[in-house]
């Protein structure tokens, strides 16, 4: 089952992202990594979708899995912008990358209106890199 909030698409709404992650992933092994992950994503739409626009929001779902490797699963909807949704092209600093690099799996598809970015962590397998 997915837990769904909106929020609006400002700087300021990040920390409620990071709060509503870890209070939901309390005692998971994979807590940690999944609210510097999902707060990364809340900035990135914040900064650089229509998201951040004035009146904008994103969606932040989540969902911990009942099995036992404990898996968390996060997604981010923004509103859209030009980017074309390949996180393969990320390179270091960038927090894609990071994303890429912390996540068992990650990747982006198109949403209603704009970018759905998502991530599983805590996962004891990763796809490779060919997100």
């Amino acid at each position: 089952m997915f837990y769904v909030c909106s929020f609006p698409g400002r700087r300021d709404q990040v920390s409620r992202v990071r709060e509503l992650v870890a209070r939901h992933l309390y005692g998971s092994p994979a807590s940690d990594d999944a609210v510097l992950l999902a707060s990364e994503l809340a900035a990135n739409a914040c900064a650089h979708s229509a998201s951040g626009q004035p009146g904008g929001q994103f969606v932040v779902r989540l969902r911990r899995s009942g099995s036992s490797r404990g898996e968390v699963y996060v997604e981010v909807e923004d509103q859209g912008s030009a980017w074309d949704g390949l996180l393969r092209k990320t390179e270091s600093p960038h927090g894609l990358y990071l994303l890429r690099a912390l996540s068992a799996e990650c990747g982006t598809r198109p949403g209603a209106s704009g970018w759905i970015t998502w991530f599983v962590v805590g996962a004891t397998v990763r796809s490779g890199p060919g997100w």
